[in-house]
């Protein structure tokens, strides 16, 4: 980490404060107005409902409707439990908390780090991700996901960080990997961080004879297990990795079922998707590239834009870009226009992100975030192949990725410029207006 990001690092942690306090009082605000169910909020209320009446227990969870794990649900239903009030109401406080805890502990563990600047970038990428006051104010689950997902990868990063690690640090990798085990079965998605983050102890353990030794090996070792154990014991009750609902076609009534099985597209619609979230916070690196490397990027990104375009209707997937892309047909090939600069832009950014980390590959090596980052990212696109069904991917999942994009894209441009701070404060307006629609019937 550079002078210039350790310098920008108080100003962007109070950037994150203050971003963080307007999304609490815009989530506050909207579960205070609105009191009807919107969006998702009514096919997650009834697992909430069972587990708030009911208790967890394995023939709870074999009663478990929706596609996703149970543990967000189980976040959710304690704050009903606890609170006693309104159970629409207080899910979605419960929605809220969790971004607000992972919003606290960041803001106050970070700066204990080597790498504190990348934290709070991660989370200011995070918070204002255009589907992030939706998933703060609804009943939703990737603010539970998140929360222990983001908090268990700097948990388990800065105590394998430690070649000797000290009990404290020790204790730190076992709870960082129990966390990441409560990720995944809040989201299935997040079973990449096990592949991450054991690839990522192999890195360590090749590179560095000093990692060699007995207390570090079994940290990792504890710490997997303590992931995946967690994951055993939801397929033990599960059967399987596809919740009891969804295996049998009843979380969508029967229109979408998700099944573990070969789907050679998936992947390339995540990867693209990836992409497109990338651009508002790495596009300067299309101002970066030499004349050469233009050449390759615009070939890439034209060949593959057109491509994308052509076969629009497999790339389409429900979110943001679709309705713009649907607004935009009004007018004679306008979608198709549209959606085609909208493809060539995204890859031409992403090719260019490309020649960034390969030419800073040896400070990225060494930037352990970064390289988790990166795996994390990899992976989450590689195990798409394995989702079988017609289950669409909602760009909303994107949202998963956030952190690991955020430590990437200021991993290769460190700088806060003016032009990104813009570009974050759009993205940030834009997930205010994506909340409040539904206050108007949107």
């Amino acid at each position: 980490m550079n002078a210039g990001t350790n310098a920008e690092s108080p100003i962007v942690r109070r950037l994150v404060l203050v971003v963080l306090i307007l999304n609490a009082f815009s989530s506050v605000l909207f579960i205070t107005a609105v009191k009807r169910p919107v969006y998702d909020d009514p096919n997650n209320l009834p697992d909430v409902h069972r587990y708030a009446r009911e208790g967890v227990s394995p023939e709870t969870i074999r009663l478990h409707r929706n596609p996703t794990g149970p543990a967000s649900f189980i976040w959710m239903a304690a704050a009903v439990r606890i609170l006693g009030g309104d159970e629409l109401r207080d899910a979605r406080i419960a929605a809220l908390a969790s971004w607000i805890i992972l919003g606290a502990a960041i803001l106050l563990l970070a700066a204990k780090t080597s790498s504190p600047y990348l934290w709070y970038c991660a989370l200011l990428v995070t918070l204002v991700f255009p589907h992030a006051l939706t998933a703060s104010a609804t009943v939703l689950t990737e603010g539970p996901a998140l929360l222990f997902a983001t908090l268990g990868s700097f948990l388990w990063l800065e105590s394998i960080s430690e070649l000797s690690p000290s009990p404290r640090r020790f204790l730190q990798g076992i709870l960082g990997g129990l966390f990441m085990g409560i990720a995944i079965t809040c989201r299935q998605y997040y079973l990449v961080l096990l592949p991450a983050a054991a690839v990522f102890a192999y890195f360590q353990w090749r590179q560095d004879r000093a990692a060699k030794n007995p207390r570090w090996s079994w940290m990792v070792l504890l710490s997997l297990l303590a992931a995946t154990f967690l994951v055993a014991l939801l397929l033990a009750i599960w059967k399987g990795i596809s919740s009891p609902g969804m295996a049998t076609g009843t979380s969508y009534d029967h229109a979408w079922k998700a099944t573990v099985g070969l789907n050679l597209s998936r992947p390339m619609i995540v990867a693209f998707y990836a992409a497109v979230y990338l651009v508002p916070f790495t596009f300067p690196a299309m101002f970066y590239l030499k004349a050469s490397q233009r050449r390759i990027s615009m070939v890439i990104a034209v060949l593959g834009g057109v491509g994308i375009a052509y076969f629009s209707s497999l790339f389409l997937q429900p979110g943001p870009l679709s309705s713009l892309i649907r607004f935009a047909s009004r007018l004679p090939h306008g979608g198709t226009v549209l959606f085609a600069l909208a493809a060539v832009a995204a890859l031409y950014n992403a090719v260019a992100v490309g020649f960034l980390l390969w030419e800073q590959r040896e400070a990225i090596s060494s930037n352990a975030p970064a390289v988790f980052s990166l795996l994390a990212i990899l992976f989450f696109v590689a195990e798409q192949i394995g989702v079988g069904g017609n289950l669409p991917f909602y760009d909303r999942y994107v949202l998963q990725l956030a952190p690991f994009l955020g430590i990437i894209a200021f991993s290769v441009l460190p700088r806060l410029t003016a032009p990104r701070l813009l570009a974050l404060a759009g993205l940030s307006v834009l997930s205010h207006v994506m909340l409040w629609r539904f206050a108007f019937g949107g």
